[in-house]
């Protein structure tokens, strides 16, 4: 199961503070917990390091993300389709066409119970986005990209 199989991202967060980094597998657990059949899709890229899970292997099916910023390691929680989302709180973060986000400073107070509703909502839209039933994978991690550079490196 792909849950258990932590050794690529943890070998992408090695540059952050361990803070940061046990937050950031304390929302990895969050999402593959409510999204067990998805796949984790792991971008190490120039300015962030993101992970998505999505019923394929392909960015634009990502349900939910998690992503850590490399020059201010702050942590989001973010949605792909997160424009098409209910969010009746109006917590969600962004003003573009697509992807909405929150900031999470800590385990406590992360807004577990309603990230979890919109989590399970984004996860449906997901699914109806894939044209190919042929498209759908289980329970995989997989490395998508690994940038040579990476801002705030020599």
């Amino acid at each position: 199961m792909a849950k258990e199989h932590t050794s690529e991202l943890l070998q992408c967060l090695t540059p952050f503070k361990p803070e940061v980094v046990d937050l950031a597998m304390w929302l990895r657990d969050f999402a593959w917990d409510l999204c067990p059949e998805a796949n984790e899709l792991i971008y190490d890229n120039y300015n962030a390091v993101a992970v998505g899970w999505s019923p394929t292997d392909k960015v634009g099916h990502i349900a939910c993300s998690m992503a850590v910023g490399r020059t201010n390691q702050r942590v989001h929680f973010g949605f792909y389709w997160g424009s098409e989302l209910s969010d009746p709180d109006r917590i969600l973060l962004g003003q573009g066409k697509q992807y909405r986000y929150i900031v999470v400073k800590d385990k406590a107070s992360f807004p577990a119970a309603y990230i979890t509703r919109l989590v399970n909502e984004a996860y449906v839209n997901s699914l109806a986005k894939v044209k190919d039933p042929i498209q759908l994978r289980q329970g995989m991690t997989i490395l998508k990209s690994v940038s040579e550079k990476k801002r705030g490196s020599k």
